[in-house]
């Protein structure tokens, strides 16, 4: 059976697609959109009954929530992306579960509020607030990123795939940026990476 993605790209289906195509590794896109009712059909609900993209399909195991598909494809394959002994592992797990719980509403509120929605739907206080409460947590990575040139160490592996898909969003605050110097440098790094941009133009395409 083919390994399959469900997810338009511009979506957090992004993620599972940036990890493949760092890894090389064949699978079938399904140019799944969650408008209009698209992930509300029977037969989208039995893979995941919550009714959101991503959703990975492998061989008869069925696994959504897009940081999940990451770490589960990173431990399929392995390669230079997966975490190469358990005190990798833990760098993983630990900073994938902080961005999600710590950055990635306000991540969002910072992207839709100051490029993303029509200018005249944008409401600047809830953008401001957005980073005021990103400051901290993203002053907290910067430190970390002050000893080390990613996340879990010498390389680029999938916690900078997972991280960075959530700080993405940040990036178009400049004050954040200019604030975290460190952080702002390897999320670039990250973002130019040829697997990203790849991906970065099938969301263009609306796949």
């Amino acid at each position: 059976m083919t390994l399959k993605i469900h997810g338009i790209a511009a979506s957090r289906a992004a993620r599972p697609l940036w990890l493949l195509e760092e890894l090389g590794v064949p699978y079938e896109h399904v140019s799944q959109s969650y408008l209009g009712g698209a992930t509300r059909t029977p037969e989208f609900l039995a893979l995941n009954p919550n009714g959101h993209i991503p959703v990975l399909e492998d061989d008869g195991i069925v696994v959504w929530e897009s940081m999940a598909t990451t770490l589960y494809l990173a431990r399929k394959f392995g390669g230079p992306l997966a975490p190469g002994n358990l005190a990798e592992e833990a760098e993983a797990l630990r900073w994938t579960f902080w961005a999600v719980t710590e950055c990635e509403k306000d991540a969002l509120s910072v992207l839709m509020h100051r490029v993303a929605m029509p200018a005249d739907r944008r409401d600047h206080a809830v953008a401001d607030q957005a980073e005021g409460n990103l400051a901290r947590p993203l002053a907290i990575l910067d430190a970390h990123l002050a000893t080390r040139p990613y996340i879990a160490g010498e390389r680029f592996t999938v916690v900078d795939v997972n991280v960075a898909s959530v700080l993405a969003w940040a990036q178009p605050s400049r004050k954040l940026m200019e604030a975290n110097p460190k952080l702002a440098d390897w999320l670039k790094r990250c973002l130019d990476r040829p697997a990203h941009q790849k991906v970065r133009q099938l969301a263009k395409t609306g796949r």
